[in-house]
């Protein structure tokens, strides 16, 4: 038998899956899902192997428990055997969006609540260690009042940090790097400063003249050619700031839902926009010396918003070598369509990257297990089968009245956040199903880690796993259980194997340091 292949012996009682995807599900229940978690702990134990558990009626929430190894030698017929895979890319992490509403319920906190809080997500030693966050460039629908981008008033020489930023923003992201220093950044815009905007509300049509008549308007719109070499400038100036505060910018999108023109605050960016716009961005942001900034084309939905001229988006600006270049890869919504059009995305170009980086949850579909469940396998385990390396979902912390939120037409008033605070007291804290998801992966699947080649087991339905190695050597497992069994894993190799019981209808992960 070959050492460095190891064995995962399956002992598995029948399976029966649950079908249904938390973000187009109907509503199941009203409100958000069960508290409270037990504290996450740091990945160490006295014993051989750490798991988690969250299952899907809230009994158990990121219940932390211990395995010893046990002998080597099972004789299940049931293998599946996995090893290091040297082409897999590093996974960066998994996280919320911090949003200047999440920035304003956390600051409404004792810092004594708000320390204990982002510590249990973000610390690599005390918490989950979550590691990859996404922030909006100027206002999102999720900003206090107003929208605003950082240059507002004409002209470049006019760009400053838009003050809501300064007084809600700023002082959560410190804090968080306070707690992890490593934290990677995903920054998106949801429009172009207004001066910079041209067409109308035709947005289907492409010729420049129409593109470069002024539309001072928040919602839709397009990006002036003209504007495209001060946008870039604009780019370039809001990463050298951020950088300049200490929060550390991992890649940026070109345009939050290019394909949503009915956001409150939006901009239509087809992809025609965005081949030409890259063009001027890549060579701009290399020029500051910011080329290890990744540019990620699309973030949006699976389904391109049922429009066929844009199906295949990332493909069609792939396709041109020039704009090909500077793309890093692409992102993901996933409020229309199937995970499975990433299929189609990385068999074209498996050398860019993929990121997941936005879904919510909230009064049109949520119920705690359902999503805690469906969100985990398509959204998670969708992702990171696929080589996808980063997950953030929206967003961090909202209110009980699901606020604050943008007044303006178009702003989600429905969402839920991740935490839910009271805010008759902005002490008491409902962690909700994206919280549970978060925590699982982040807490055994490290930075830098790489997923392992699994072969030899079709696992029964309802039933998905993956495995990591992350860079310390650790073994890292991630697990959904749809059925209504509980399941037995019996991971193994030459040296040891572990008993893994996985509750009916749960997530779980363990972690462990290979002989």
């Amino acid at each position: 038998m070959n050492w460095k292949i190891k064995i995962l012996l399956w002992t598995l009682a029948s399976a029966l899956p649950i079908a249904c995807c938390c973000s187009s599900a109907e509503k199941e229940e009203d409100g958000p899902g069960t508290e409270q978690p037990e504290k996450p702990q740091p990945p160490q134990s006295q014993e051989d192997v750490t798991t988690y558990i969250t299952t899907s009626d809230g009994i158990r929430l990121f219940s932390k428990g211990s395995l010893k190894f046990a002998k080597p030698g099972s004789m299940s017929p049931n293998q599946l055997r996995f090893e290091d895979d040297a082409a897999a890319k590093e996974v960066d992490g998994f996280g919320l969006a911090v949003t200047t509403a999440s920035a304003y319920n956390l600051l409404k906190m004792s810092q004594e609540d708000r320390t204990a809080i982002l510590t249990e997500l973000f610390s690599p030693t005390e918490g989950a260690g979550s590691g990859l966050i996404r922030v909006s460039i100027g206002a999102s629908d999720f900003c206090l009042k107003d929208e605003y981008t950082w240059c507002d008033t004409k002209g470049l020489e006019n760009f400053a940090v838009a003050k809501e930023d300064k007084d809600y923003l700023f002082p959560v992201l410190k804090e968080i790097y306070a707690i992890n220093p490593d934290v990677k950044i995903i920054g998106s815009p949801w429009s172009c400063p207004k001066w910079m905007k041209g067409g109308s509300y035709g947005y289907e049509k492409f010729d420049k003249k129409y593109l470069e008549r002024d539309f001072p308007n928040w919602t839709s719109g397009r990006l002036k050619p003209s504007c495209y070499a001060d946008y870039a400038t604009y780019f370039v100036k809001w990463i050298q700031t951020m950088q300049s505060e200490g929060f550390k910018i991992h890649a940026i999108t070109m345009q939050n839902e290019p394909l949503n023109h009915g956001n409150s605050m939006s901009m239509y960016m087809p992809w025609q926009d965005q081949k030409e716009f890259i063009k001027v961005l890549g060579p701009a942001l290399k020029d500051a010396g910011l080329e290890k900034v990744k540019i990620l084309l699309f973030d949006h939905n699976y389904n391109y918003d049922n429009k066929d001229d844009q199906r295949n988006y990332p493909l069609n600006i792939y396709a041109d070598a020039l704009a090909s270049k500077w793309a890093a890869g692409s992102a993901w919504h996933s409020y229309g369509g199937d995970v499975s059009e990433l299929d189609n995305i990385v068999t074209a170009n498996p050398e860019k990257d993929i990121y997941f980086t936005e879904a919510s949850i909230g009064e049109w579909n949520y119920n705690f297990g359902s999503c805690l469940l469906n969100d985990f396998s398509s959204i998670f385990l969708g992702t990171l089968k696929r080589g996808g390396m980063g997950v953030t979902l929206w967003n961090l912390m909202l209110d009980d009245k699901n606020a604050p939120y943008s007044p303006h037409n178009g702003s989600c008033k429905t969402c839920y956040g991740a935490v839910t605070i009271n805010s008759s007291d902005y002490k008491t804290l409902t962690r909700n199903s994206h919280w549970y998801n978060v925590l699982h992966a982040s807490a055994v699947i490290r930075p830098g880690a790489k997923m392992m080649k699994i072969s030899g087991f079709n696992a029964p339905a309802g039933v998905e796993v993956l495995m990591f190695k992350n860079t310390d050597g650790s073994i890292a497992t991630v697990v959904c259980n749809k059925s209504s069994e509980e399941k037995t894993l019996v991971y193994g190799g030459e040296k040891y194997t572990v008993n893994f019981k996985i509750p009916s209808k749960c997530i779980a992960s363990a972690i462990w340091m290979d002989k």
